[in-house]
């Protein structure tokens, strides 16, 4: 699963960057197939259960979507996994700790060196990414963080994701149409954005829905630090992108950061006194 997550940013890169398509013909065409694939998990699973869902949870996905997209056209693989990967887990940990989850000292000292590694890596420098395609990965994440936590309450997931999925369409099509002066399509781009839709999408997101209720929240959350590694090794075999020590560093603070909050600091648990004879 989480192979898959990574591979929607390693598709979109090969669709933007190799292929030259604009990215809001890749949103559409990513967020229909998702939408079909989804919607046919559905109904071979439970035929007679309507698709569920909302416009509001829509409308983040489609704006996780197309920011997602649209940062990639300056970002590199490892680059853009990590700012969504970051931003998606803070606005989650944000979410908690408004919710009266507070900090333990372990969690604030994670939370300070995340911190302290994104800033490193948006500082002004030679290896720092774009300061405006950065700021819109984060919005990306954001969007997503906040529709998954609008959909961690649903009974079906697959149902209301399959749903969200259709309602984003007017939204995508509608920003196709603004940018229709701006399309450019070619076979490699459209085989990119359907295998990211259908794929790494819609059986990637319904497969974690599968093993999800099999994981607790913390295993859950840790298992996602891998997706920014995956993602960094992906570009640089598939699409031989560059690494520079800053990515390396900033990398191993912000995950690192992340995993001391997200872990749970276990107690060992004390043996209680022998009775007294």
């Amino acid at each position: 699963t989480m192979t898959a997550f990574a591979g929607n940013s390693l598709l979109c890169r090969l669709a933007l960057d190799k292929a030259g398509m604009d990215p809001a013909s890749f949103t559409t065409i990513r967020l229909l197939s998702g939408a079909i694939v989804l919607s046919l998990i559905v109904y071979i699973k439970h035929p007679s259960n309507r698709i569920e869902g909302n416009w509001l949870s829509a409308f983040a996905l489609f704006t996780y979507a197309a920011c997602f997209s649209f940062a990639y056209i300056n970002l590199t693989t490892a680059m853009g996994a990590l700012l969504l990967f970051g931003a998606v887990q803070a606005t989650m940990i944000s979410h908690g700790i408004r919710s009266g989850q507070p900090l333990s000292g372990q969690q604030i000292t994670g939370l300070i060196i995340a911190l302290a590694g994104l800033a490193g890596l948006l500082s002004p420098g030679l290896s720092a990414p774009p300061l405006t395609s950065s700021i819109i990965m984060l919005t990306s994440g954001i969007a997503w963080a906040i529709y998954s936590l609008r959909g961690r309450a649903s009974s079906d997931p697959t149902s209301v994701t399959a749903g969200n999925f259709i309602r984003s369409i007017p939204f995508t099509l509608t920003l196709s149409i603004l940018m229709i002066n701006h399309t450019h399509i070619n076979q490699l781009g459209i085989s990119s954005a359907i295998i990211s839709g259908a794929i790494t999408s819609g059986l990637g997101y319904a497969l974690w829905y599968l093993v999800l209720p099999s994981l607790r929240s913390t295993t859950a959350a840790t298992v996602q630090l891998s997706v920014p590694v995956i993602a960094t090794f992906a570009g640089i075999l598939f699409l031989t992108e560059p690494i520079n020590p800053r990515l390396i560093i900033t990398s191993l603070a912000i995950l690192g950061g992340i995993a001391l909050i997200i872990i749970e600091k276990k107690l060992p648990t004390e043996t209680p006194p022998a009775p007294s004879k």
